[in-house]
């Protein structure tokens, strides 16, 4: 048994490394991911550099070929990260029926065959689970490979640590004689957090704390990803009508409402232009995360949308992690990721279990 070695993670759809992150805090070592956008890749790598990453799209990558970069024998590696694209299951895709992009996560399982890692960490949105066609065919793909694979489920990432309500659709899988089962939740809502044994739901303001009070297109001295957009006249006189802490368009008058929201109408997603509340977890971040014309992304109290920063806080990520690219795409990376402290509680998971197991993890 070979104790002393790390145990070893695969990224197959990294993104800008939320997962990544997550792994390596609990002690994993990150061999490989694959990421096919070239700015998305460059983040990944200014925070990853000794990872093997194929930038390129993951139908064009080899198992086999990364089996020989990584060193990997079949059967070594601990765990296999299958965190696809989301926007294929997502409820705000309006063209999710046609989208080729569902079946990418079906790439998984050529890996799965040639890797044969000890345990699969499935992550999603809730919509994966409601696509029958692809799910069924993953989950029999795995279990004629020989993987018990556990009962999908949909956690919140609020209920493990992220100050934000964000629902997932989790599946795990494994090669061990053993039962999986989702980790229990470690917060709850204060009206139930004693009753629990939980910690208490970590809240906006815990996110915020220390940050230098921004307005509309102020930049802080010390932290660029600390940005504000610069609103138009409009949208800061819409928002000084917008109540502090959790406060929505329905406090506009009737002049400043958008013409779809006029007469009573309420055309639209509701969210939008909405304050997050100091008090509470936010809502979830999407792409669209700094643009409060997109949800419920303005600050809590100050008039303007939170800033990349702030969005990267809600994300668990930490303030030493790099991103790269535009404003749009850096705010894009930080909305789609995993939550870092949410992949940190299935990276201690399976530590437990490899534990339990008595198994090294090399």
């Amino acid at each position: 048994m070979m104790r002393d070695r790390a145990p070893t993670m695969i990224d197959l759809f990294s993104g800008c490394g939320g997962v990544t992150a997550g792994f390596k805090a609990r002690g994993f070592k990150v061999l490989a991911a694959v990421e096919s956008d070239p700015v998305i890749a460059r983040t990944y790598r200014l925070n990853h550099p000794e990872v093997v990453l194929y930038e390129e799209d993951i139908r064009n990558v080899s198992p086999d070929e990364m089996m020989r970069d990584c060193k990997l024998e079949s059967g070594q590696l601990t765990v296999l990260g299958v965190c696809a694209p989301c926007q294929p299951f997502s409820k705000h895709n309006r063209f999710r029926n046609g989208d080729e992009r569902a079946s990418l996560v079906l790439e998984a399982v050529r890996f799965v065959e040639k890797l044969r890692p000890r345990f699969l960490f499935v992550e999603n949105v809730p919509g994966l689970g409601q696509n029958p066609g692809i799910l069924d065919k993953l989950v029999g793909n795995l279990k004629k490979l020989g993987y018990k694979m556990s009962a999908p489920a949909i956690i919140d990432a609020v209920n493990y640590g992220a100050p934000q309500f964000r629902k997932r659709f989790i599946l795990l899988g494994t090669v061990l004689d053993i039962e999986l089962r989702i980790p229990e939740p470690t917060h709850a809502s204060p009206e139930e957090a004693a009753r629990l044994g939980r910690k208490k739901w970590l809240t906006v303001k815990d996110a915020f704390v220390g940050l230098q009070d921004l307005n509309s297109g102020e930049v802080s001295e010390t932290d660029p990803l600390h940005k504000a957009r610069k609103h138009t006249p409009l949208s800061l006189e819409r928002l000084r009508h917008i109540p502090h802490n959790g406060g929505s368009r329905d406090s506009l008058p009737i002049e400043l409402r958008l013409v779809c929201h006029r007469n009573g109408r309420n055309v639209g997603y509701h969210d939008v232009y909405g304050r997050m509340d100091f008090d509470r977890p936010s809502n979830t971040l999407t792409t669209g995360c700094t643009n409060f014309t997109k949800g419920r992304f303005a600050h809590p109290t100050s008039d303007r949308a939170i800033t990349p920063r702030e969005a990267a806080r809600l994300q668990t990520f930490p303030d030493s992690y790099r991103f790269y690219g535009s404003y749009e795409q850096i705010s894009a990376q930080i909305g789609n990721a995993v939550p870092v402290k949410l992949a940190e509680v299935f990276a201690h998971y399976f530590s437990k279990l490899l534990e339990r197991q008595g198994n090294g993890a090399g």
